[in-house]
């Protein structure tokens, strides 16, 4: 059985499986293209609270994503050029990347976007870590609503480390960005500041030698581009002088064409 059909038959098994665990899409009809059943399963994965799920359909999702991870071309650090100082930019889909640690704009909940579709980085990772990621991250909150109340959401920049499942990174930095609402102002900047400093921070507790920060708070969260960019090659490369040796190389990764020239002035 050819690669192809191997994993059109488990697309196809998955679409039936999570249909099926769904109270709300059972009925649903599946579409006929490969594109649309991808749209199905990505979405029913994204609205699916954190539970249980049977170690067949599990082993299967795992198979499935590795696959799709093969599919969309795994980024090594060895493929990524350094521009200066440990520093690179790259551009493009950070669930490609096989790093130590890639960071994830999250919100307060701390569970993922459960919007289905949703183009937010947040989704897109808990999409293709699988349902595992979402599972743990409940677990972690669990934890902490025991020990703060139970109305706790995490604070912003509190960084919280997660594995990465079937992800080529090896873990996951979720933290919380600040929300720009009305102007920016000083506690905002200094709250950027500290996503930053305190997410290597925690890769440097955790002996996580590459990270790749995505462009944290610049979009449903308002905070202009280009002062966030400045933020973060200020703040890193403070922080790498400060800590020499202790995260070998960061990468910048940004999605936006305006995002990648602002970043390549700065450094």
């Amino acid at each position: 059985m050819s690669k192809n059909t191997t994993q059109e038959k488990r697309l196809d098994y998955l679409v039936e499986e999570f249909k099926a665990d769904s109270d709300e899409y059972k009925e649903i009809q599946t579409p006929n293209s490969t594109e649309d059943k991808r749209r199905i399963l990505r979405s029913l994965m994204n609205i699916r609270m954190p539970k249980e799920l049977s170690s067949e359909v599990m082993k299967v999702q795992d198979e499935y994503l590795t696959e799709r991870a093969a599919e969309k071309g795994v980024m090594n650090l060895s493929d990524i050029p350094v521009i200066k100082d440990g520093l690179s930019i790259w551009q493009g889909d950070i669930t490609r990347l096989s790093v130590d640690a890639i960071v994830n704009a999250a919100n307060s909940q701390m569970l993922g976007c459960f919007v289905p579709m949703h183009t937010c980085i947040d989704n897109c990772i808990h999409t293709f870590a699988g349902v595992q990621l979402r599972a743990e991250c409940y677990r972690q909150m669990n934890e902490l609503r025991i020990r703060y109340g139970r109305d706790y959401e995490q604070p912003t920049a509190v960084p919280m480390l997660t594995e990465a499942y079937n992800l080529p990174a090896k873990k996951v930095i979720h933290i919380v960005g600040p929300i720009v609402q009305y102007k920016l102002t000083t506690e905002l900047k200094k709250d950027l500041e500290n996503c930053y400093r305190n997410t290597l921070d925690m890769c440097a507790e955790n002996s996580l030698k590459s990270v790749a920060f995505c462009c944290i708070s610049t979009g449903v969260f308002h905070f202009p581009n280009k002062k966030a960019a400045e933020i973060a090659v200020k703040t890193v490369s403070e922080w790498l002088r400060e800590n020499p040796g202790k995260v070998e190389r960061v990468i910048f990764n940004v999605f936006k064409d305006e995002d990648k020239v602002i970043y390549e002035k700065l450094i």
